[in-house]
């Protein structure tokens, strides 16, 4: 099965604006997501999907394929939807373009899942109750089976009594693995109530009947969606 990793990328970000053309030790935050997804060897291809000419002639000038998407997506996965269709590939990740620390296990992991599965994506366990409560943190329940059963920027589950030691919550690292036209269908449906409600594009695939595989992960990385953010993944790369 041929695999592609597509990273969809865009200059506009409401919390970090042009975050993905910020310099991290030498080279740009998405140069740096780029070079770490090809390092994996995971992949048969690895692409950058942009709206922006600029992250377009960053990735291309330095050797890299990237694909200038025709229009603007509600989601990273509806820009990706557009590329894929140009690509000769079986199945397709989505990889966000502000993960320069990607870590290959876990990528692995969901790749084999790919095998067996329309649809997959990781989540963390998460204990520290600020980590549990914050809204920029999305929460995801599963089934018996890790099949999701919803995500939401909320506490969930809801604890009534004050005693939780026996429930697992779980951080949904936004990471997703698509067969190749389970991709085209999810692009093909419009963004869902509770999809625009949570700002969350994985309740799209759920709320429209279908089934995403969670694949639990101990690996949380380095997002940077903050200046402080920034400056911690440059400490990071010093070190490593």
């Amino acid at each position: 099965m041929k695999v592609t990793a597509l990273i969809p990328a865009r200059l506009s970000s409401s919390r970090f604006d042009r975050k993905l053309m910020m310099d991290l030790c030498g080279k740009s935050v998405i140069l740096r997501t780029y070079e770490a997804v090809v390092n994996t060897n995971l992949f048969d291809s690895v692409y950058v999907v942009t709206e922006d000419e600029e992250i377009y002639n960053e990735i291309h000038n330095s050797g890299g394929n990237s694909i200038l998407s025709k229009n603007q997506h509600e989601s990273g996965s509806d820009r990706i939807a557009e590329a894929c269709e140009s690509i000769s590939s079986d199945a397709f990740v989505n990889i966000q373009g502000d993960e320069p620390f990607i870590d290959s296990n876990s990528l692995k992991k969901l790749v084999e899942e790919l095998h067996n599965s329309d649809y997959v994506s990781l989540m963390i366990k998460i204990s520290e109750i600020q980590e549990i409560e914050n809204p920029n943190n999305v929460k995801v329940i599963v089934n018996n089976d890790n099949y999701a059963l919803y995500f939401s920027r909320s506490v969930i589950p809801f604890c009534r009594d004050s005693n939780s030691d026996f429930v697992d919550y779980y951080k949904h690292i936004g990471v997703y693995g698509f067969k190749k036209q389970s991709l085209i269908d999810f692009s093909k449906t419009n963004p869902s109530k509770l999809e625009l409600s949570e700002k969350i594009e994985a309740i799209r695939i759920i709320e429209n009947g279908n089934k995403i595989k969670m694949i639990e992960t101990d690996f949380l990385g380095v997002g940077i969606d903050t200046k402080e953010d920034l400056a911690s993944a440059i400490t990071l790369w010093l070190k490593k």
